[in-house]
């Protein structure tokens, strides 16, 4: 298994932290994009599965490594034997805990095994906490609140607008249209950094004003349309947009 095996060895700092963020896109693509499927595969009635999260941003459910030790810290064991016995939010999240503890412990196995010093650990940890948890991600803290603006007048729709614009903002944006230049450009300069403050509610990245990005009208999570496969083009016909999330939820309640 390519999660348990030791052929892909990151031996710096720089190599390790690019380990760590590929196999967290796998895991956050498991919990929010994916999570359909991920579901369906964490059977109760199957042996003990963990999720694994590899180098290539892809994941697995499967069997833990057989060696004991394994070659590298395994996942949390048994994930599938919780997942009828609560909630399914409650039961990603609980996912999402324990694979953020399996991802430290694989960028330590590596710093301890390539003989990382005290300023290399410091520097490892340091590029890693700059990153949101994965639950975190899933469960949408990453996004920072956005200020309030007191003056002017119009402070209440610019803080209403602030940190969340809807699609037909976010597709202005895709397109490079300038807004008409007016008094208020130095506000609209301050609601561009704030909008840059909001994260992906599937990967977890930093807004970007030449992507296009889309709201989900339920939990108001952002997301790169290119994470759950939406496109400018289709978000045009969308009267209301649900996050696969979202989605799977109703499914569950229904």
């Amino acid at each position: 298994m390519e999660g348990g095996s030791g052929q892909y060895n990151p031996r710096t700092v720089e190599e390790v932290f690019k380990d760590f963020k590929s196999r967290r896109a796998g895991i956050i693509k498991a919990l929010t994009t994916d999570v359909d499927d991920f579901y369906q595969q964490c059977d109760p009635e199957k042996e003990n599965l963990c999720l694994y999260g590899f180098p290539n941003e892809s994941w697995e459910v499967n069997l833990p490594a057989e060696e004991v030790p394994p070659e590298l810290p395994e996942p949390a064991l048994g994930i599938n034997f919780a997942r009828d016995g609560m909630q399914e939010k409650d039961w990603i999240c609980l996912v999402a805990v324990h694979s953020d503890a399996w991802l430290l412990a694989v960028a330590f196995y590596f710093g301890a095994r390539f003989g990382f010093d005290k300023n290399d650990r410091r520097r490892l940890f340091s590029m890693i906490n700059e990153l949101p948890t994965i639950f975190e991600v899933v469960t949408g803290m990453a996004k920072r609140p956005v200020k309030e603006k007191s003056t002017g007048t119009n402070s209440s729709s610019k803080s209403k607008a602030g940190g969340k614009m809807r699609s037909s903002e976010v597709q202005m944006k895709m397109l490079k249209t300038p807004p008409p230049k007016d008094e208020d450009d130095e506000d609209d300069e301050e609601d561009e950094d704030e909008h840059g403050d909001t994260l992906c509610g599937a990967c977890g990245e930093n807004y970007a004003s030449d992507e296009f990005w889309i709201c989900c009208d339920i939990c108001e999570k952002w997301f790169h349309g290119k994470c759950v496969k939406i496109t400018p083009a289709r978000a045009e016909h969308i009267k209301q947009y649900k996050c696969p999330s979202c989605t799977s939820n109703k499914r569950a309640r229904s």
